[in-house]
C-alpha cells in the first residue's frame, strides 16, 4: 500500500506537486494520469525517497522507504530505465543488485527469463534498444519480489508482444494482493490494465476513482445520425441542452438526446434517418475531459509556438 497525505514540492517558484492525498491500495493496479508538467514523476520520486517532499508525507508498506531494511523486498520501481551501467551485461546488473539483499542467482536467472531477456543478458545494457532497456528495468523492479511495484511509462519502447505481457504481467502480481501503481500516457492500454486511476493536473488530484467510474461521469448521451435532410433535422433538435454538430456530409453527431428521441422526432417529421449510432465515452474521452484546463503545453497546427510558459515537472 502506498499513502500520500498533504503531499507538496517546491522547486523555487515552480509548485510541482500541491498537497496531494491519495491511497494506492493493494490487490489492484491502480494507474497514475496526467498532462507534461502534471507532477507524476516527481511525486513518484518521493515515494521512493528520490526527492525529499516540501511538506506532507508519504509512506509505502507503512514506513518512509529509506526505514525499510529490505527495500527491494518491499518496493520494486522502474522510474528510469537508463539508470544502468552501460558497460555492465544485463545479467552482471542485475547480479550486483541480488547481492546487496542475499538474493539468490536462481532468482536472477527466473527475471531474465521473465522478462525475455535471455538471448541479451550476457550483452552490454549501454547497447540496448529503448524496448529491451525497459525489460531490464522490469526486471530489476521484480527481483526481490517485491510487495509493491511502482512503473513509470513501463510499456515505453515496447513491441505488441511486449506491451501485452506488461499487462498480464500486472494484472497477475495485483490478483496477487500486490500493490500495482503505473504511469502511461496510452490510454486505449491503461483502460484495459488499470482498476482505478489517479489524475493529478497542476500538481492537485483532480480525480480519483474506478476507471469505469470516471468513464461513466464524462459519459454524454452522443448519438451519430445519418440523414440526406442534416440542415432540417438539425433544427428540429437542437434546444435547451442539446448540441447538433455536423461532422462530415450527411452525418450528424448529437449531444443530449437518446437515439430512441431522435427517431421519434424524425419520424414526426417525416424525415428519413439511415442510421441511428449511440456513441460510448472512452477513457481517452473522460482524460481529455478531465485535464482540458489542467494542461501546460498546447500543440499548435498553425507552426505557433507551442509552450504556454511553465518548467517541466512532470
Amino acid at each position: 500500500m502506498i499513502e500520500a497525505r498533504g503531499l507538496s514540492k517546491v522547486y523555487g517558484a515552480k509548485t510541482a506537486v500541491d498537497g496531494v492525498s491519495f491511497t494506492v491500495q493493494a490487490g489492484r493496479v491502480t494507474g497514475f494520469l496526467g498532462p507534461n508538467g502534471a507532477g507524476k514523476s516527481t511525486t513518484m520520486r518521493m515515494i521512493m525517497g528520490l526527492d525529499r517532499p516540501t511538506s506532507g508525507d508519504v509512506k509505502v508498506n507503512g514506513r518512509h522507504y529509506s526505514e525499510h531494511r529490505d527495500p527491494l523486498h518491499q518496493v520494486g520501481a522502474l522510474l528510469d530505465a537508463k539508470a544502468v551501467h552501460t558497460g555492465r551485461s544485463a545479467y552482471n546488473h542485475l547480479l550486483a543488485m541480488a547481492a546487496t539483499h542475499n538474493i539468490p542467482t536462481s532468482r536472477v536467472h527466473e527475471v531474465i527469463e521473465m522478462t525475455g531477456l535471455g538471448a541479451v543478458a550476457k550483452k552490454k545494457a549501454g547497447g540496448f534498444s529503448l524496448g529491451m532497456g525497459q525489460r531490464l528495468g522490469i526486471a530489476a523492479a521484480l527481483l526481490g519480489d517485491p510487495q509493491t511495484l511502482i512503473l513509470d511509462e513501463p510499456v515505453n519502447g515496447l513491441d505488441p508482444e511486449g506491451v501485452l505481457w506488461v499487462r498480464n504481467l500486472v494484472r497477475y502480481l495485483a490478483s496477487q494482493g500486490k500493490t500495482v501503481f503505473l504511469s502511461s500516457h496510452l490510454m486505449s492500454e491503461m483502460s484495459q490494465t488499470a482498476d482505478h486511476l489517479i489524475v493529478i493536473g497542476r500538481g492537485k488530484i483532480i480525480a480519483d476513482a474506478p476507471v469505469k467510474d470516471i468513464i461513466a461521469g464524462a459519459q454524454q448521451a452522443k448519438v451519430l445520425v445519418r440523414t440526406s435532410a442534416t440542415s432540417h433535422l438539425s433544427s428540429l433538435l437542437v434546444g435547451d441542452g442539446v448540441r447538433v454538430d455536423q461532422s462530415e456530409t450527411e452525418t450528424l453527431e448529437v449531444t443530449g438526446l437518446q437515439a430512441r428521441q431522435i427517431a421519434q422526432i424524425a419520424l414526426d417529421n417525416q424525415v428519413l434517418v439511415y442510421e441511428l449510432t449511440p456513441q460510448v465515452s472512452s477513457l481517452e474521452d473522460a482524460y481529455f475531459n478531465l485535464t482540458k484546463d489542467e494542461v501546460e503545453y498546447h500543440s499548435h497546427v498553425s507552426g505557433e509556438p507551442a509552450l504556454a510558459a511553465a518548467p517541466e515537472g512532470k
